[in-house]
C-alpha cells in the first residue's frame, strides 16, 4: 500500500513539476511513476505491488467480459418466443472469509445481468445467489468459483 501511496506522490509530483493539474496530466505522472518504481522495483521491494496490478486488472477484464456475457444471454432470452427457464435461488459456499472479498463478490455477482445476490448466511459460509435460469445450479457454482470468486482471492492475498 506504501508504493501505491509513492505512485500518487510522484503523479502530483509531476503535475506540480509540469504546472498542469488536470486529470490526463495526473494518469499520465500516474503512468510514468509506475514506470519509475518498476524500474527499480528490486531495490524498493515493489515486486508485489505490480503482481496486485495484474492481477486485479485481470479480474477487471473477467467482470467485463461476463458483463458482456451475461447481457447477451438476458437479451437473447427475453427476445426469445418462448422463455424455458427455471428461476431460482441457490447457496453458494464461500473460500473467501474477509467482509471485503465477500462484499466484492456478491457486488460483481449483482452487477452481472441475470444473477442477484440476496444473502449471506450468519457464519459466512454461504452466499445465497438467486439466477434468472437456475437449471443447472452446479454449474453456476462452478462458474462463480473459477471466475469471480478466485480472481478476488488471487487479487487481495
Amino acid at each position: 500500500m506504501t508504493l501505491y501511496l509513492i505512485n500518487i506522490l510522484l503523479a502530483l509530483t509531476w503535475a506540480a513539476v509540469s504546472g498542469s493539474f488536470t486529470l490526463g496530466n495526473i494518469i499520465f505522472g500516474f503512468i510514468l511513476g509506475a514506470g519509475a518504481l518498476y524500474l527499480i522495483r528490486e531495490q524498493v521491494g515493489s515486486l508485489g505491488y505490480f503482481a496486485r496490478a495484474g492481477k486485479l486488472l485481470a479480474l477487471l477484464w473477467l467482470f467485463l467480459y461476463e458483463l458482456a456475457l451475461s447481457a447477451w444471454r438476458v437479451a437473447v432470452l427475453v427476445v426469445t418466443p418462448r422463455m424455458d427457464i427455471k428461476p431460482g435461488i441457490f447457496a453458494y459456499p464461500l473460500k473467501a472469509d474477509r467482509d471485503f472479498e465477500i462484499t466484492l463478490l456478491a457486488n460483481l455477482i449483482t452487477l452481472t445481468p441475470g444473477t442477484l445476490s440476496v444473502d449471506v448466511s450468519e457464519d459466512r459460509k454461504f452466499l445465497y445467489v438467486h439466477a434468472l435460469d437456475c437449471s443447472d445450479p452446479d454449474a453456476l457454482r462452478a462458474d462463480i468459483a473459477q471466475g469471480f470468486e478466485r480472481r478476488i482471492l488471487e487479487a487481495f492475498r
